[in-house]
């Protein structure tokens, strides 16, 4: 069952009888990928599911959000299937927020969700398919705090201020980091009220980062979550407890959360493949051996090649049939010529164990999930 499944069969079963778990985590986190920008007032006003979704598709017929290509295009759909059953048909949606930053590499959004349990779900945006914000990913190996972080803090602080509710936070990919550094680093107050933070498929932190005693103090409230052939989420380090999961996909193109797989009350456990423990092992080690230089030519080189045909998405880079081994070429020519051939090795091998290409794992080919 993937997630549209689990609202199918779990809808009617309220918050009360069986309380939220990481595949609801999971749900609200997608959810974030829905623009609601002209949808949702900016004023923090709360708006219920039923008249944010109406809303959203008097705007954007179902037509023209099933055409789209990506792997976070099904996320408006999940408004349909919450509304079906009491576990999530009174939820409210309030503080909708986007930015776009091109001079400081940023593609941030945040949604606030009030569950009818009493409780409030602060839900971080991941990357999409935009070049900006892989950029802005790949940004956190050599950068202790990017702006989308510290927006991501400030967010989390003004939400809390506008409601009483108990907090839980998560996200998917970058949201995942984000959920984690918001929690880490808001005020001492709305710390006190966070529940949980659910990280899924998001990369982790610095070492610097992490030796900070708000960091550690909130480690016990924090859940990794991720699929068996990871890799996103095993870039740099967090130090929560982690569950990994099984997805429906092979590959990178696990990071796509509509392809885990779930049971009535949580998703289907797995273990760290054999391709998994390799991208644990060999990619997050060979950034940690690097200096912060090395780290940002790198990825300043790999860029200028994929601006440079001035697409602002992968779906339109894939369509112009720029290859992996391009990518990887033009990331290495900024690295030092002693750093290039352990790099091109490496992420060789990281590809080849995958059998996919890296395009795939920001627009992956095969079918949708049925919505």
């Amino acid at each position: 069952m993937n997630l549209f499944d689990y609202l199918t069969w779990r809808s009617d079963v309220p918050l009360s009888v069986s309380p939220f778990n990481p595949v609801d985590s999971l749900i609200l986190s997608e959810l974030a990928y829905t623009d609601f920008e002209g949808v949702l007032p900016f004023d923090g006003a709360a708006v219920p599911l039923s008249e944010a979704c109406e809303a959203y598709f008097s705007v954007h017929s179902r037509e023209e959000v099933k055409a789209r290509p990506g792997y976070t295009a099904p996320a408006p759909f999940l408004m349909d299937f919450l509304l079906r059953g009491a576990r999530f048909r009174e939820t409210a949606l309030c503080f909708f927020e986007s930015l776009t930053d091109y001079d400081d590499p940023t593609q941030f959004a945040a949604l606030t969700c009030l569950l009818p349990d009493g409780t409030a779900f602060v839900s971080f945006r991941g990357t999409d398919g935009t070049v900006l914000g892989w950029k802005e990913d790949l940004i956190l190996s050599y950068r202790s705090r990017t702006k989308g972080q510290l927006l991501a803090a400030e967010y989390l602080d003004r939400a809390a201020a506008g409601t009483d509710r108990p907090l839980l936070i998560g996200g998917h990919s970058k949201g995942g980091n984000l959920a984690i550094y918001a929690a880490a680093f808001c005020s001492p107050e709305t710390q006190n009220r966070i529940r949980q933070v659910y990280s899924n498929d998001g990369p982790g932190f610095r070492d610097e980062l992490r030796g900070e005693a708000s960091y550690l103090a909130v480690m016990p409230k924090c859940l990794s979550i991720i699929p068996d052939t990871s890799v996103i989420g095993l870039l740099l380090t967090n130090d929560c407890p982690r569950i990994v999961v099984e997805s429906s996909a092979a590959g990178m193109v696990q990071h796509d959360g509509f392809t885990w797989q779930t049971g009535p009350t949580g998703f289907l456990p797995a273990e760290l493949s054999r391709r998994g423990e390799y991208a644990e092992k060999t990619i997050s080690a060979w950034v940690s051996r690097q200096d912060d230089e090395t780290l940002r030519s790198m990825v300043d080189s790999l860029f200028q090649v994929l601006e440079a045909p001035g697409a602002d998405s992968f779906h339109v880079l894939k369509s112009k049939k720029i290859r992996t081994a391009e990518l990887m070429m033009a990331a290495a020519r900024g690295l030092p010529k002693e750093k290039q051939k352990e790099f091109l090795s490496s992420m060789g091998q990281l590809l080849q164990s995958s059998g996919v290409q890296l395009l795939d794992i920001v627009r992956p080919d095969g079918d949708k999930p049925q919505t």
